[in-house]
């Protein structure tokens, strides 16, 4: 029961993903600033930045399926990796959004903006912990 309840708030964290990669991509300039170092910057086109995310988010959320039934019979493995994919989907979009916020023409204190970042990156990681912790603690409790 949990996991359709995980692929449901999933499927729903993919729309926001895509959703958010839209409105991201609809406010980027031409050339897109990934790397600032000094007086040099790297900048990419705004076309390759929006099919680069969506490869990786399109690859990321296949995994989904890829750890189907027949792959992974334990039904608590597919609950966890879909809430791994669950984590990574509010990461990207917190990312996507940062980098559309760093590139707009507004002024804005990226201080703390940057520590929503971390935040959910350290949610991912506490997701993999957790899900091992788990997984180490059912095995040797059986």
């Amino acid at each position: 029961m949990i996991l359709k309840v995980f692929r449901g708030v999933w499927f729903l964290s993919l729309m926001a993903a895509m959703a958010n990669l839209m409105y991201v991509y609809a406010g980027l300039p031409e050339q897109v600033v990934v790397q600032e170092e000094g007086i040099n910057t790297t900048a990419i086109s705004k076309e390759t930045v929006f099919y680069v995310w969506l490869a990786v988010l399109g690859i990321v959320n296949v995994l989904v399926y890829v750890f189907g039934k027949k792959l992974v019979p334990s039904e608590a493995l597919r609950t966890w990796f879909t809430g791994l994919i669950i984590c990574l989907n509010l990461f990207f979009i917190i990312a996507f959004s940062f980098i559309g916020l760093y590139n707009s023409s507004e002024s804005f204190d990226f201080s703390r903006a940057g520590i929503v970042l971390y935040i959910s990156l350290g949610l991912v990681v506490a997701w993999i912990v957790g899900g091992a912790i788990y997984g180490l603690v059912k095995r040797f409790s059986s």
